[in-house]
């Protein structure tokens, strides 16, 4: 909770004026206890796995015609009823596991150092913890996931996640009730070794979900902003892993893609990466003759 009774006060003790975000979050959070706003990632993580996913889904359903050949996997078509017992699965491990988790981790919140009150972080401070987090994740995650490959991981515990094998939205955050425990570790490291304000930990845990979305929607789309992010996987990079399957040992990453590039987990994608475009200049050179050998049967016959 804010200590100061006022914004007047708040500035005498800061000593300067407070910024519009600044007074903005004063007059939201100096009656709230530090607890109270640390719950809000329930309700933020409950409305990203329940909204973000929706267009997703209407794209999967209608199969809209100028988005059709964006679809990685055009020949897998999910019904329905598919879909909703997948957000209701969802919906069980959230109240189930999720949301308790949220409400008992608390006190290792205040334990690293995480604060709500003023000033506030900068632009740049907030970009830098979150570049922070998530390199730390990718990385950790990397080497679970990896884990979660052997005979006995995935048997027990990784083989829910793989049971869409053409993921939509709301498949992100499907998992086994010990994956999403055990997954939980390397989302507070990053927090954990470099502690910052509640409004970056609040964006962190919702980029992250997002991202994880994006990564699972099935769509990959050359429009996308994430095309920019050095080193970004996006949906086609883990629409690969998915497809493999139980024998996948390729694209473990989370995020990004020099963990596989570096630990050579990435040969399969690569190899049928290359098949696949070798495939597509045979066709375009096939199209082409054929193109031609009619010019040419036209020009005879006239």
């Amino acid at each position: 909770m804010i200590p100061y009774g006022s914004i007047p006060e708040a500035e005498a003790a800061l000593g300067r004026n407070l910024s519009l975000a600044e007074c903005v979050w004063f007059k939201y959070s100096a009656t709230k206890s530090d607890y109270l706003l640390y719950c809000h990632n329930i309700v933020f993580l409950l409305v990203i796995f329940s909204l973000v996913p929706i267009p997703l889904v209407f794209l999967e359903l209608k199969r809209v015609p100028f988005l059709d050949p964006f679809k990685i996997q055009p020949k897998v078509r999910l019904s329905f009823d598919d879909i909703f017992r997948c957000y209701k699965d969802v919906m069980r491990m959230f109240f189930l596991v999720v949301g308790p988790l949220q409400l008992i981790s608390y006190p290792s919140i205040k334990l690293i150092g995480i604060r709500a009150g003023l000033p506030l972080p900068s632009g740049w401070e907030i970009f830098s913890q979150l570049l922070v987090y998530f390199l730390l994740e990718d990385y950790t995650n990397y080497w679970i996931h990896r884990f979660l490959h052997n005979q006995w991981g995935y048997d027990n515990i990784h083989r829910v996640h793989h049971e869409y094998a053409a993921p939509v939205g709301f498949a992100a955050p499907y998992a086994h009730w010990a994956e999403i425990l055990i997954l939980g570790i390397p989302s507070f490291l990053g927090p954990a070794i470099a502690p910052g304000h509640i409004i970056t930990f609040w964006l962190w845990i919702a980029l992250r979900q997002i991202e994880a979305i994006d990564t699972h929607s099935g769509y990959d789309f050359p429009w996308s902003i994430t095309k920019y992010i050095p080193f970004y996987g996006g949906a086609e990079y883990h629409d690969y892993h998915h497809y493999v399957g139980r024998q996948s040992q390729s694209n473990f990453a989370s995020v990004f893609t020099y963990c596989d590039y570096i630990y050579g987990t990435d040969k399969g994608y690569r190899y049928q990466k290359k098949i696949l475009q070798k495939l597509k200049e045979d066709l375009a050179n096939g199209d082409e003759q054929k193109g031609g050998s009619y010019k040419t049967q036209d020009l005879k016959s006239d």
